[in-house]
């Protein structure tokens, strides 16, 4: 649930229009988890991506394609998203989503596990301006590493939930998900090739910039 002054701001300033409400639907009357980005999150993503003049955009977790939607509205005419999940139902899903929202054609969805996805980007040289980490998190810190190999220097991460349901300051709690999603948060606070800060809206929004190889 939104909080009011999540509520205010979205009614001012970047509310969630009929399209995204109809991928959200999708999403939950097809029984998928309801976690696509806060809708705060997904307008910050496409106003994000097209200040910086992103141009080409991975995205990490692909779901129903709320994000990927949100991103592909930010590109020029010449930009294009790669979308990856391991689930191809969900794929399906997001490419209905996609096609809904007038998209389809610029987002390209490879599925297969994100990490042995990102290494065949790798090897193919792929480069990108923009990526989105939302996957499975006990990976956060392996998709890190990886996004560095193919992030042209300038280039922006933003990683989300990484303060995760408000856990992840709190050393009593432990568990597989939260403790990777510490050792990511403090890989990129203290990456020497990373200028980061840690967004506190929705569930935690981790932005970094690539100043490339020092």
């Amino acid at each position: 649930m939104m909080s009011g002054r999540e509520e205010y701001i979205l009614s001012l300033f970047q509310p969630e229009d009929s399209v995204l409400r109809d991928v959200r639907e999708v999403i939950r009357k097809r029984g998928m988890p309801d976690i696509s980005v806060h809708p705060l999150v997904g307008a910050f993503l496409t106003f994000l991506a097209r200040v910086h003049g992103s141009r080409d955009i991975l995205e990490i977790g692909a779901l129903g394609g709320y994000s990927a939607v949100c991103l592909a509205r930010a590109l020029p005419r010449d930009g294009h998203v790669v979308s990856l999940d391991i689930n191809p139902d969900y794929i399906a899903v997001a490419r209905a989503n996609l096609h809904h929202a007038g998209l389809e054609n610029r987002v390209t969805h490879v599925v297969g596990a994100a990490e042995n996805s990102l290494d065949s980007l790798i090897g193919e040289g792929k480069r990108f301006d923009f990526v989105l980490i939302d996957a499975d998190k006990e990976n956060y810190p392996v998709y890190l590493e990886k996004t560095l190999e193919i992030l042209r220097p300038g280039g922006v991460i933003a990683a989300d939930n990484t303060l995760w349901r408000d856990e992840v300051w709190d050393p009593a709690v432990k568990g597989k998900t939260v403790e990777a999603l510490r050792r990511f948060n403090d890989m990129v606070a203290r990456h020497p090739r990373l200028e980061s800060l840690l967004w506190p809206v929705a569930d935690g929004l981790t932005l970094a910039r690539y100043r490339g190889r020092v």
